[in-house]
């Protein structure tokens, strides 16, 4: 058997920047175990795989150690395959999921944006177990699907070095940490290493809540983000009350085949 794959680095304009997504569009689904092991293969924060069902895709997503119930830069590597590759046609791909339905819409300069939920992040106060793993203060700490800690400033936010196995240890599958910007409304980083990910470049999921907790503070309603890890990326973010849009750049840096015979 052999299978297609496309990398993509997504919320990029350049190779190499932004969170690269493998993706794999199938004709049959297969077995959840192999689609693992092929995202352990890979070894990116995650790997997509989408087939059509009637009108719309049926997407899922896999780290190299677990399947999740939502990915955002996975999504939009998905749409740029689907649109760029495949040839789909329109102006909007509607994807199924295990979060709901998800849509990406082409916009201007080349743009494709998420139309995601939005997740309201709310206080729960910080704890020992957090700080000693961050290793430093929070400001605040809030919580949602992930847990969201403000620190003081984008230097605190770009110097911050975890420890990843502390931060396996607690209860959350992903801990943002966020700040007002110096050049953007706000940046953040996000770290998920209970999944296998130690810290994901771009990470759409996490701007689920970091939108409206950032549109609130600052009342706004159109955002511009940085996630300010090693690779780096840009977003565009709309809070739209029960949802979010989410846009970045998307490049193709390779494809090739995955030969299982």
């Amino acid at each position: 058997m052999q299978l297609d794959f496309h990398q993509i680095d997504a919320f990029a304009d350049r190779p190499f920047g932004g969170n690269p997504a493998m993706v794999y569009r199938l004709d049959a689904w297969l077995p959840d175990d192999l689609m693992q092991r092929i995202a352990a293969e890979h070894n990116l924060a995650e790997t997509a795989f989408v087939k059509k069902e009637g009108t719309v895709w049926r997407i899922r997503w896999f780290t190299p150690k677990t399947e999740v119930p939502l990915c955002g830069h996975a999504t939009l590597a998905a749409a740029h395959v689907l649109f760029h590759v495949y040839g789909e046609p329109g102006e909007t791909l509607e994807f199924i999921s295990r979060s709901g339905t998800l849509r990406v819409h082409k916009e201007d300069d080349g743009l494709l944006a998420l139309d995601f939920p939005s997740m309201v992040p709310s206080e729960i106060g910080s704890f020992p177990e957090l700080e000693r793993a961050l290793g430093v203060s929070p400001v605040d700490v809030l919580g949602a699907d992930k847990l969201l800690v403000l620190l003081e400033s984008e230097e605190a936010v770009r110097n911050c070095k975890p420890d990843f196995a502390a931060l396996a240890r607690l209860r959350w599958p992903g801990i943002i940490i966020t700040a007002r910007g110096e050049r953007y409304d706000f940046v953040s980083r996000f770290f998920a290493p209970g999944i296998g990910v130690n810290e994901d470049s771009v990470t759409g999921s996490a701007h689920c809540c970091l939108i409206p907790y950032w549109s609130r503070r600052l009342a706004k309603r159109m955002l511009r983000a940085y996630q300010c890890s090693p690779r780096g990326g840009e977003l565009w973010c709309r809070f739209d009350g029960e949802r979010v849009s989410i846009a970045g750049h998307t490049r193709r840096i390779a494809s090739g085949q995955l030969l299982l015979d």
